[in-house]
């Protein structure tokens, strides 16, 4: 049985040999395309199997973890013995009764004045970020936009300038210059408050040394909340939660009558040359689009023949995307599954929708008879959010499914 890690190198093996084979001057459709064919059969025989033992280390995990064998999750993005993380830890397992005095004097901690079995813990600077980081996992966008941080969410406003249409002038000699001021705009970036939804861990995870209850706590955390605002940067619709990308950006392309589950090969090139030179000389531009949209791309290939979509590989110097017509692919499962009139693939620079975060991560731990009875102890996350697209020139673009 091979192990997980040679599995994986095998695929970079097959993934780097067709990027190679479709880098290729010229293309044979006799004698490369049953090559494409049946190396892409194999890396997907091999992203299944690679899965299939992912789930099922999963599953063992989840079974050890209902019988009460915890088996200790590695530690995240962070030093484990830092003072933070240290401090963070037996907060999560003791409350703040299992704090001494030093470590109230590293951490700010607030305490609830009405509930004595309310603690709030306000995470450390280092704990936040490992949270705000790990979160880049979840959908796609904090991977491509801009983010930044801020210590408080009060109002924001960006300034915008649509210059891609402006040009200069020839003038005579003695001759005034003509006025063209540019035009200059405001977005405004605020913050919207998330919860991750109350997290109930049982005693025994708590009581068991070798659990690392901070991973645990930390992933369920950064799960549900990386879900529902990759969503909201996505969709969102600007009233009471961030304007979402595809909400913000504009058409760049319309599929032709027929289209409505499927794009063909002019329209990507079209979509793709939507967007001004300006934007694409960046470097910056790459695709976005639903899992289920990538497996329809897959199938198309270009005048020649030649398969448009090459699988990405790892290397040496860090991991290749898969790629469509030159530009990197971001999967986003919050955008729309192509179907009649659906926004299913953004094109263009995402580097001009910018999240926002506000640094504070807010934690409360319960420990009252609602728990108690059940062997319980509650947690609950709060963070503060926003996002908009601060482009006004149409840095991205949308393919838009035909509607009939």
């Amino acid at each position: 049985m091979h192990s997980i890690q040679a599995l994986r190198e095998q695929r970079a093996a097959k993934a780097k040999s067709l990027h190679d084979l479709v880098g290729k001057p010229t293309w044979d459709a006799d004698v490369d395309q049953p090559v494409y064919d049946q190396t892409m059969a194999q890396i997907d025989g091999l992203d299944a199997q690679i899965g299939r033992i992912n789930e099922a280390n999963k599953r063992v995990a989840d079974q050890a973890m209902s019988e009460g064998v915890i088996i200790a999750a590695e530690r995240q993005a962070h030093d484990g013995k830092s003072d933070a993380s240290r401090i963070f830890a037996k907060w999560l397992k003791g409350g703040d009764k299992g704090l001494s005095a030093e470590d109230y004097a590293v951490i700010r901690n607030t305490m609830s004045t009405t509930t004595t079995t309310e603690g709030g813990f306000t995470v450390a600077t280092e704990v936040a970020k490992t949270v705000l980081d790990a979160l880049k996992f979840f959908g796609g966008m904090r991977r491509v936009a801009s983010v930044i941080q801020t210590d408080q969410g009060n109002p924001m406003n960006f300034p915008t300038s649509d210059g891609t249409s402006e040009v200069g002038e020839i003038i005579a000699e003695n001759t005034t210059a003509t006025a063209a001021d540019p035009v200059f705009g405001t977005k405004s970036l605020p913050v919207y408050k998330y919860s991750s939804k109350i997290i109930a861990v049982p005693f025994e995870l708590l009581q068991d040394s070798s659990v690392d209850v901070e991973a645990f706590v930390r992933d369920r955390m950064v799960t549900r909340l990386g879900r529902i605002t990759n969503t909201h940067f996505t969709v969102g619709t600007g009233t009471a939660q961030p304007t979402g990308l595809i909400t913000a950006a504009t058409t760049g392309k319309t599929g032709i009558t027929g289209q409505t589950t499927s794009v063909i090969y002019d329209d990507l090139v079209d979509l793709q040359h939507s967007v001004d030179v300006a934007y694409r000389d960046l470097g910056r531009c790459s695709w976005m689009m639903n899992d289920l949209s990538v497996r329809v791309i897959r199938k198309i290939k270009d005048t020649a023949g030649r398969p448009i979509f090459v699988p990405g590989y790892d290397n040496p110097v860090g991991a290749t995307p898969d790629r469509l017509l030159g530009d990197a692919i971001t999967i986003n499962n919050d955008i729309a599954v192509m179907a009649a009139n659906a926004k299913s693939i953004a094109y263009g620079d995402f580097s001009f929708y910018t999240i926002r975060d506000v640094m504070d991560v807010q934690m409360f731990r319960f420990t009252d008879s609602a728990y108690a009875k059940l062997g319980q102890v509650g947690f609950l996350a709060w963070m503060r959010a926003g996002g908009n697209f601060v482009d006004v020139g149409g840095a991205v673009k949308l393919y838009v499914n035909s509607a009939t």
